[in-house]
This record gives structure tokens, C-alpha cells and sequence, in this order.
């Protein structure tokens, strides 16, 4: 069986470079493509040497079109506008496309629905399987509870934090909405 090609989106940023790094040392995945902003100083760079690994050959490149021809699909935690463009030609090439941008909008997050039929969407406000537990347990919690117990959400970032309340937040919110119907 093939390895699944995978493009990141963001691949500059903190995540992009993380995930670059665990596409290296994970089996029967591959880095198809590595994404970038157009004007960003780093189109042009080696992906590899970019997450502080050695070159992979794969040059950073603000052209999702191209390298999603040959791509499985693309993991993209980057920012909302981003998202979208990227969402419209994940499904155009029905790829898969895994989103973990935070700071999305109700538009933009019926943009996102509106391409489910075209291809395969995952999306979370948080990926870890720690968080995505917590929050059924939150949501059970909070169907157990009555009127007389508010439910609030305190939450401190590192200073480079991107976007507030975050999207661990909002799916610890949502998850304690649903539990009280």
C-alpha cells in the first residue's frame, strides 16, 4: 500500500513545523507539498530544513492547486481566510482535509459543512484525544447538573496565542451547551 501524501498547510508556523517533523518520522505517511501565504519570505525553502530536519526536496510553495494534484490530503492549522480558500480546493480535489484552525465564524464554518459532500472533513477546536475526552465528560457533567450550577470556562495561553477564547474553549463550551440542551 501506498504512503498517504499529505500537504501542510501553514508550514512556517509553530504547528506547521511540528507536523512536518511527525510526517518525517511516521510510516505510511509523506510530505507532498509544504503551504505558505503569498509574500511569505519562506516560499522557496525546503520544508525539511525549515522543521529543523534535512532537506526533503519539498520547497515551500503558496500554490495549493498544483500540489494537491498528486496529494491524499491536507492538514491545515492556519488562520480562517486561509482555511477557506484552502477548504474550496480540498474539496474541488476531494482530498481529505483535516482543519485545526481555531477563530472560525459560523460563515465560515458553513462554508466548511457546504464541501462535505465533495470530500472528507475532519475538524476539531483541539486534535488532542485528552481534550476530546474531556469534553464528554464535560458534556455529561453538565447534563447531570441543574439550573442552580453555572458552568464557566477560564482558560491562560502562552503571549503568542493567536486567537482567544480558543478553540479547546469553544469545544469545552459547546460540549457543556449540548449537556444542558
Amino acid at each position: 500500500m501506498a504512503d498517504m501524501r499529505l500537504i501542510v498547510a501553514g508550514a512556517g508556523g509553530r504547528m506547521g513545523r511540528a507536523l512536518i517533523r511527525a510526517i518525517a518520522e511516521t510510516e505510511g505517511v509523506t510530505l507532498a507539498g509544504a503551504l505558505e501565504a503569498p509574500g511569505s519570505d519562506l516560499l522557496g525553502k525546503d520544508a525539511g530544513l525549515l522543521a529543523g530536519l534535512s532537506g526533503n526536496g519539498i520547497e515551500v510553495s503558496a500554490d495549493l492547486w498544483t500540489m494537491s494534484k498528486e496529494a491524499d490530503g491536507i492538514l491545515d492549522f492556519t488562520v480562517p481566510a486561509a482555511t477557506i480558500a484552502n477548504v474550496a480546493i480540498a474539496a474541488q480535489r476531494g482530498i481529505v482535509h483535516v482543519i485545526g484552525t481555531t477563530g472560525l465564524s459560523a460563515s465560515d464554518n458553513a462554508v466548511i459543512r457546504s464541501v462535505t459532500s465533495q470530500a472528507v472533513v475532519v475538524q476539531s477546536g483541539n486534535m488532542s484525544l485528552g481534550v476530546n475526552l474531556l469534553a464528554a465528560l464535560v458534556k455529561q457533567v453538565a447534563k447531570s447538573l441543574d439550573e442552580d450550577f453555572d458552568i464557566e470556562i477560564l482558560e491562560m495561553h502562552h503571549r503568542q496565542k493567536v486567537d482567544a477564547p480558543s478553540g479547546t474553549a469553544y469545544l469545552l463550551g459547546q460540549a457543556a451547551a449540548e449537556g444542558r440542551g
